[in-house]
């Protein structure tokens, strides 16, 4: 939010028995987060029996954490970041394109085998990257107002940042058209997130990894020929997809805020 919310929209978040919609309750305590003025305000909202409560139990909590010892440091930032449970695959997605680059080096008649893998290449790491059985911290990340699509951008950049560089070192040991390796990969990364916010990342890239072996990849390998998808003339038609794709998932962002999610 750029501008301070009215006392009306304070109040009916402090009040328990009235409903705010989504977009309005998230932005409001993004906003908290960063105006003290506006936390004075809620304050000031606040029932005089809730306001005991809550004096009291901070009271207690102050106690305990007092008497206890010193609390580990979270380091949440990390975890919107990158999570842990995404090295494996990662390092399983660069073998596999080594693989490819060593198989094109030996048999040089084969179709590019870089070019036939780039557009799945990241999605085992988009799926993982937002997944709450690969995240032992996904309630905590999850629930956190500036968690959502944004923190799933951050982990695909993660992801990305490992995969092009992968397929760009690919493309140039085997002579294969970059464009052609890296539009279709950040096409599909964009389907990947947009057809998420329907049925959860991890079935939208199973889903999308499923069909592109199935239509294009067992065909190539059969005819040992690369489809007209991966030909240099199609790289303005991945790059105007990606574009539309990256829109649609903009448009679904608020389905990535909830916990309901399919993931």
């Amino acid at each position: 939010m750029t501008t301070h919310p009215s006392r009306a929209v304070i109040a009916r978040y402090a009040d328990r028995d009235t409903d705010l919609d989504e977009v309005t309750m998230w932005s409001l305590e993004v906003h908290l987060e960063e105006c003290a003025d506006c936390r004075a305000v809620l304050a000031g909202s606040i029932p005089d029996d809730s306001r005991a409560l809550l004096d009291r139990i901070t009271a207690g909590l102050d106690a305990g954490i007092a008497a206890g010892p010193a609390p580990a440091p979270v380091r949440t930032i990390r975890r919107r970041w990158m999570v842990w449970s995404l090295a494996p695959w990662l390092i399983m997605t660069v073998a596999v394109l080594a693989c490819a680059v060593t198989l094109q080096v030996l048999q040089p008649s084969l179709p590019s085998l870089v070019t036939l893998l780039a557009p799945v290449a990241p999605l085992p790491g988009v799926a993982i990257a937002w997944s709450r059985r690969s995240d032992p911290a996904w309630e905590l990340i999850a629930g956190t107002p500036a968690a959502g699509l944004t923190m799933l951008l951050r982990r695909t950049a993660g992801v990305l940042a490992v995969v092009i560089p992968a397929l760009a070192l690919g493309s140039s040991r085997t002579g294969s058209s970059l464009a052609v390796a890296l539009l279709p990969c950040l096409a599909f990364t964009a389907a990947t997130i947009a057809l998420g916010g329907f049925v959860g990342v991890r079935r939208a890239a199973v889903g999308l990894g499923a069909l592109w072996v199935l239509a294009v990849v067992v065909p190539t390998v059969a005819t040992a020929r690369l489809p007209v998808l991966l030909q240099p003339a199609s790289a303005a038609a991945w790059a105007l997809t990606a574009l539309l794709l990256a829109g649609l998932a903009f448009l679904r962002a608020d389905n990535f805020r909830r916990l309901t999610s399919h993931n």
